[in-house]
């Protein structure tokens, strides 16, 4: 063990600094990291099912039929998570934060290194529905306890900040896989893409497994689950008392997913597959030519969430976690339409502006707040089963369904662009709804045992 894990560790409820500066430098960094993979691996898997899988693998559905075929197993990931939220989060209740978030981010991260070894067919379709729901599966924790970890160990009155710094990852995932895929089609083109090319980015995602292993290897244990532990108050099954004395907090955590995480796909997913495939067709330009303006307002809309999402969450230290949530929703809605015309037009401004709009505003203004509101919300004894469980069931109630049941209303009708306007707005209805059924949890002690709402 090196020398900083053998420092005492303030566990005093009181105290605005719950452990050293380096534990918390630490904290941040595995999170950091964590997200960064997770997104990667979601966001090169979304890119690679709305540009490649549906010719690698279903080439014998046409090209609609192939797209939906792709979004399919891409919604299959998402289908997992709650397994996987359930599994993993009864034992960081019950074993502590540390094993999980090294265990969830060896799966993750070895499912997608698999994905790019996969042959073309159906041998091949079925062996990446299985790949896709272990990276689900493994994925199904990761934030939750990134998230957890962070706000325990926050200094309570910057709490809103600090436990929105892992989620930087996020965005620096998502903007490094769409940079990738990006890049390499412009260095190898279309034909070497399709065929080959695709692979290289799932693969190279072995080096972010190595590097966040290895931080998460001298991490150490969250105080107030040492606490919790110490005073023997651990519970046997955290995911059923969740379930039993947790409704409350759990729906309304789950309703204020659906905006944050079904826009986060929608703008990052649906609007590239939207202007590959209808917009193309309707404005008579090349697929790939469209697809690349989607990809690149992609790129922009996440390197402005790297400084939005953290301002969001300081934001919510000062204000309150409810009102910036709520804001953000409401912004959300406001959006909808508007930035699915911009959209539908084309225009390589007015598709970045959409996506700033609808990711580093309206979706992250939510996550910036969220990422220390879910863990106020649960009591101690339950709180990684609590965050876990209402983030996958968000996660696949909104995100999960979002490509699969976009594309098909959208194919429904013709190629309209108020389809996915609409589509967002109820999302964003659903999450203000969430908003009003929580409370203002800002500066909550997180040693308590009882949730913020019953």
């Amino acid at each position: 063990m090196d020398q900083y894990l053998d420092q005492p560790l303030k566990v005093d409820s009181n105290s605005d600094a719950m452990v050293s500066e380096e534990q918390l430098k630490r904290a941040i960094l595995t999170g950091a990291v964590g997200s960064a993979l997770e997104y990667y691996d979601f966001a090169i898997y979304g890119l690679a099912s709305a540009l490649v899988f549906g010719k690698f693998f279903f080439p014998a559905l046409g090209t609609e039929a192939a797209l939906l075929a792709s979004f399919a197993t891409y919604g299959a990931g998402f289908f997992a998570r709650p397994f996987g939220g359930l599994f993993f989060g009864s034992i960081g209740d019950r074993k502590g934060r540390k094993f999980v978030l090294q265990a969830t981010i060896a799966i993750m991260g070895l499912s997608t290194t698999l994905i790019g070894m996969l042959p073309a067919g159906t041998w091949g379709a079925i062996a990446l529905v299985v790949l896709r729901l272990v990276q689900g599966f493994g994925a199904g924790a990761e934030q939750a306890g990134a998230s957890t970890l962070m706000a325990e160990v926050a200094p309570i009155r910057r709490r809103g900040f600090y436990a929105a710094l892992p989620f930087v990852g996020i965005f620096t995932g998502l903007m490094l896989a769409t940079l990738t895929f990006k890049i390499m089609h412009d260095i190898l083109g279309e034909e070497a893409m399709q065929s080959w090319g695709w692979r290289l980015p799932f693969l190279s995602s072995i080096i972010l497994i190595g590097v966040a292993l290895w931080i998460r290897l001298r991490l150490r244990e969250s105080p107030t689950f040492t606490k919790l532990a110490a005073s023997r108050e651990v519970i046997h099954s955290p995911m059923r008392t969740v379930i039993q004395n947790a409704r409350r907090p759990l729906l309304a955590a789950t309703l204020m997913r659906f905006a944050e995480q079904g826009g986060s796909t929608i703008y990052n997913t649906i609007v590239i597959a939207f202007l590959g495939g209808f917009v193309a067709k309707k404005i008579n330009v090349p697929s790939g030519d469209l697809a690349a303006i989607g990809t690149t307002g992609a790129v922009i809309a996440s390197l402005v969430s790297i400084f939005s999402t953290p301002w969001f969450g300081s934001l919510s230290d000062r204000i309150g976690r409810v009102a910036v949530y709520r804001g953000g929703a409401i912004f959300m809605l406001l959006w909808s339409f508007p930035s699915w015309w911009m959209v539908s037009t084309g225009n390589p401004m007015l598709v970045s502006l959409a996506m700033i709009g609808g990711l580093a505003l309206g979706s992250n203004s939510m996550l910036g707040a969220q990422c220390a509101h879910f863990s106020e919300m649960f009591g101690n004894r339950y709180r990684y089963s609590g965050v876990a469980l209402a983030r996958e069931l968000g996660a696949v109630l909104s995100g999960g369904i979002a490509p699969l049941l976009g594309i098909y209303l959208v194919k429904l009708a013709d190629g309209g662009y108020w389809v996915m306007g609409a589509y967002t707005a109820v999302l964003s209805v659903l999450t203000i709804i969430g908003t009003y059924l929580s409370t203002e949890t800002r500066g909550r002690d997180l040693t308590l045992l009882e949730d913020a709402v019953r």
